[in-house]
């Protein structure tokens, strides 16, 4: 029987006499804004209830691995498997007091002293109270150490993206209480001795997850795909006759490998379990399991060391496969859809498929859901279970490409190119289009470099959809002159590099040539050339998008 004795500790208590680690087998720090801001509005209620009142945070549930010694001082290390987020962003919030305190002030000199040595344990090789996990670019390391940091728009993954903006709105938060209170001693003693946690520190990993699934079955708020984690490693420590340690230790590494994969966008984590249980359901399903349904499906098929180990490894495939579709800017922009995603997921999946097999039966998918969700526009409810019927059967039937290419064409039957085309003409094709805008504009701008014998390479297109796609959006003719028939209409826009944009929309066609040219876009280009033969006026727009229109029903026809 396990003996657990959870504490209930202050902050100071909580961070006493311990060192902190996230094993990159945890998922990197997710919280975000709002997460965030319900936190300094626990502080900020907490603060305005009295000296007296506290505040109970969260559980912490942590593995207490081995003694180190620090000078004179024992300090055990303790694996942090939950309650990790919150933590973080505590220990973030001390570092901005710290470096927000007044040294030339008594009281705050010494309490920044406290504060940096609690932070940073110098007579260890300044060895950090907490180390986190996937923090390749070091931004919580440097920050803790130096106080360094830059902005969160340099960040390259979302992981670190939400470390720096915790830094920057920790950051606000103390200068906003530093402004209305005078200084920081009171929320220093606010966070050290009223903010509670009930910490469960624990020998022996085998209990860690039962804890965690029992707080889980309590209401602790957890992610599922935390969840299915737990469940599997928890399954693991229970088989017998086996390789225990050796499963174990492969567990961590297909869970450090999902969490690394996880931490570079955003909401992968429960679209790729999602997928991941839809397709490894045993018979085809008309729609995707939900996160909890997912997780009881997954959790079915782990029953042995064999199965456990499937499981895990399916799951990072999958995530792959969905961070691949995410991180393509062409697939991204036409699978807005999730069962259209979820389809292309399947495809990339079959590793038994060539590289030109692979490409041809992505490019037919493109063809067909760009049809029916670009250009003509329809939600997420057409055409569900044909979508996820087939993604289906990709995986679990093995077919060939000779039979899953006419199947993606039947699901595209009813939604022919003739009336995508029909949707486009004469019409607003900016508000609430401009991703699609932007997508079809970029593949024609492939199709001016291929008429020209170039190669398509620009880097001015790296900004473009890096940009949000209305900044990058040009209207030829200026909105404000613009009639309401014509101002939107896909004859009248282009798409520039963003800061080109901001600077040349109220100026009339004529002093936009150069600029134009100057780009290197042959899109760009071609409108140049156009309002210098001719203006630029309500038939020089009927021509050209008449034009991209007549392309459009070549590349989007099957």
């Amino acid at each position: 029987m396990i003996n657990i004795q959870p504490q209930y500790l202050p902050l100071a208590d909580l961070l006493a006499k311990r060192l902190f680690r996230i094993p990159e087998y945890q998922r990197a720090y997710s919280w975000g804004r709002h997460q965030r801001e319900d936190l300094f509005n626990d502080i900020q209620r907490t603060h305005g209830k009295g000296d007296e009142a506290t505040h109970f945070m969260a559980a912490v549930v942590g593995l207490r691995r081995e003694k180190q010694r620090l000078g004179t001082d024992d300090y055990y290390v303790v694996e942090v498997v939950d309650g990790q987020q919150r933590l973080t962003t505590l220990i973030i919030l001390l570092k901005t007091i710290e470096l927000g305190l007044d040294k030339s002030d008594k009281a705050q000199s010494k309490l920044s002293g406290e504060l940096a040595d609690l932070l940073v344990k110098t007579e260890a090789n300044e060895l950090l109270l907490l180390q986190t996990n996937h923090d390749s670019s070091h931004y919580f390391a440097d920050f803790l150490r130096g106080g360094k940091f830059v902005p969160p728009n340099v960040a390259k993954t979302v992981a670190d993206k939400e470390i720096l903006a915790a830094i920057a709105e920790c950051k606000s938060f103390t200068d906003q209480w530093k402004k209305r209170n005078g200084h920081l001693l009171s929320l220093a003693a606010l966070l050290k001795n009223r903010l509670f946690f009930l910490l469960h520190e624990i020998d022996d990993e085998k209990a860690v997850y039962t804890v965690f699934e029992v707080l889980n079955s309590r209401g602790l708020i957890v992610s599922w795909m935390d969840r299915l984690k737990s469940i599997l490693m928890g399954a693991a420590f229970e088989l017998k006759d086996v390789n225990q340690a050796g499963i174990i230790a492969e567990l961590h590494n297909i869970w450090r490998d999902i969490y690394s994969v996880i931490g570079l966008r955003q909401g992968l984590n429960t679209e790729a379990l999602r997928f991941a249980a839809t397709l490894r359901a045993a018979r085809q399903q008309n729609k995707p399991f939900s996160e909890e349904d997912s997780v009881e499906q997954l959790r079915a098929n782990a029953v042995n060391a064999k199965s456990i180990i499937e499981t895990a490894r399916w799951l990072l495939n999958v995530t792959r496969a969905c961070d691949e579709v995410a991180a393509d800017v062409r697939a991204n922009a036409v699978a807005r859809i999730s069962q259209a995603r979820l389809l292309a997921v399947a495809i990339r999946l079959r590793d038994d498929l060539t590289t030109a097999e692979q490409e041809g039966l992505l490019a037919r998918w493109e063809k067909v859901t760009f049809r029916i969700y670009g250009m003509l526009s329809n939600d997420a409810r057409t055409r569900v279970g044909e979508y996820i019927r087939l993604a289906w059967q990709v995986v679990n039937g093995k077919q060939p490409v000779a039979k899953i290419d006419p199947q993606i064409r039947v699901i595209g039957f009813w939604f022919p190119v003739e009336d995508a085309i029909k949707a486009l003409q004469g019409t607003d094709c900016y508000t609430g289009w401009e991703n699609e805008l932007r997508y079809m504009l970029f593949r024609y701008e492939e199709h001016l470099a291929q008429e020209q014998n170039q190669r398509f390479s620009n880097e001015q297109w790296e900004r473009i959809w890096t940009a949000s796609a209305a900044d990058s959006i040009e209207h030829i003719f200026p909105q404000k002159a613009a009639s309401e028939k014509n101002k939107h209409r896909l004859g009248n826009l282009v798409l520039l590099p963003p800061r080109l944009n901001s600077q040349l929309q109220d100026r009339p066609p004529e002093e936009k040539m150069e600029p134009y040219r100057k780009t290197g876009l042959f899109i760009a280009g071609e409108v140049a050339e156009m309002i210098e033969r001719q203006g630029w006026h309500e038939k020089a727009m009927i021509e050209r998008e008449q034009k991209i229109l007549d392309w459009a029903r070549i590349e989007w026809n099957d």
